[in-house]
């Protein structure tokens, strides 16, 4: 039997009990559902003389002192002698983390449809990804990870880990209102920090009652948690259709980008130099297809302004605008959302970044140039301007061409 179900049983048969004393409020959470389990136990005890096997059953997780009052026809002086024990007893709470399995594997792991080596590979958990587990079978897990379900030997596994669990698991802050600031403090009284848009997903540094501390370009700051919902993210399982889908989609992506390319090649063929409104400075058209000369292109702009929501080159862009403006210089289509792009292209390693690659930070988003840096939108004070790329922990990297 799984360990951490067991534990779960004793807690909600301790938890219940503690319910006939004084502390319903503080306990009414944990016992949800476990009222019904403890008085079916004992009305079976008191009107069915063969109950034995299912007390059993019942009894799981629960310590055999007070087990043993569950599988005897209870009168006034052994119940309350239950509770008594169960009161001294240090009761066992279940932990969010307990069941939370972290693949730690060179690459990644088969999930198969059975319990064997035999079984039919159904998807991959990739190293650090996370799934659930609903069971123990031999030396195998059952768990649930995505749209995978599906079992994998448990040696590939560490399950209720919470520091590991914690450690690959990001926490993010997701905005639900149209324009949020970000302020200095956790106080509507504090000075707005940055702004961010509607739909960006922030990493969450620190949380406190009613504010949570975010990370954005400016820094970290604290939003109200009445404007942003909270979750924790993990790296699940793929299963091989969104295996196949994934690949074809990249294959369709890398032809549509050398065709952008191939466009953009001939136009610049044709093209000279433009100037920027209101400005004398002159800019060299896109020329080519590839990263670089994504990167050659956007490195131009540097020291023109950063405008909140703004998409142009020249006059003001914000981090995302100012990606999705060099791009579709080349022809290629991004969202003008940060987080947006974290899921464009396809995902390379840090440690593979080309120029041209989409490096995506929370709240905030770079082109990269070579050699440790990224050209990017930066803030109203900088403007557009050159920054080493790994001044703050990337999420993401995103390949287009």
């Amino acid at each position: 039997m799984n360990r951490n179900r067991i534990r779960v049983a004793a807690c909600c048969l301790t938890a219940t009990v503690v319910l006939s004393s004084s502390s319903f409020v503080s306990n009414a959470a944990p016992t949800a559902g476990a009222g019904n389990f403890v008085s079916t136990a004992l009305a079976t005890e008191t009107t069915n003389d063969n109950s034995t096997e299912t007390s059993a059953s019942a009894n799981a997780g629960v310590s055999q002192t007070f087990s043993q009052y569950l599988t005897q026809k209870p009168t006034a002086t052994t119940v309350e002698s239950a509770i008594q024990v169960v009161q001294n007893e240090t009761p066992v709470v279940k932990s969010e983390y307990d069941d939370i399995a972290i693949a730690q594997v060179d690459n990644y792991v088969n999930v198969r449809s059975t319990a064997s080596e035999d079984g039919e590979v159904v998807g991959k958990l990739y190293n650090n990804s996370a799934a659930t587990v609903l069971a123990t079978e031999g030396d195998w897990y059952q768990i649930h990870s995505g749209n995978v379900e599906g079992y994998i030997k448990a040696e590939f596994l560490v399950v209720g880990d919470a520091e590991l669990s914690k450690s690959v698991g990001t926490r993010v802050a997701k905005v639900n209102t149209q324009t949020l600031n970000v302020r200095k403090e956790a106080t509507t009284e504090a000075g707005i920090l940055g702004q961010v848009p509607n739909g960006e997903e922030l990493t969450v540094v620190e949380e406190i009652d009613g504010w949570t501390k975010v990370s954005i370009e400016e820094g970290d700051g604290w939003v109200s948690n009445e404007f942003v919902e909270t979750s924790t993210h993990y790296t699940t399982a793929e299963s091989k259709e969104e295996e196949e889908a994934r690949l074809k989609k990249e294959e369709e992506e890398r032809q549509a980008a050398a065709e952008a390319a191939r466009r953009a090649s001939e136009k610049s063929g044709s093209s000279s130099g433009n100037s920027s409104s209101g400005s004398s400075r002159t800019y060299n058209p896109p020329s080519g297809g590839s990263g670089q000369a994504v990167a050659d292109y956007a490195c131009q702009f540097i020291g023109n302004p950063y405008v909140y929501g703004g998409t142009s080159l020249t006059n003001g862009a914000d981090c995302s605008g100012f990606v999705m403006s060099v791009y579709a210089a080349f022809g290629i289509g991004l969202p003008h959302s940060s987080s947006g792009m974290r899921s464009v292209g396809y995902e390379v390693s840090q440690d593979a970044m080309q120029p041209g690659d989409i490096v995506c930070y929370s709240g905030h988003v770079g082109i990269y140039v070579g050699n440790g840096t990224i050209v990017n939108a930066s803030t109203e004070a900088t403007g557009i301007k050159y920054t080493n790329a790994y001044y703050r922990n990337i999420i993401t990297v995103r390949r287009i061409f």
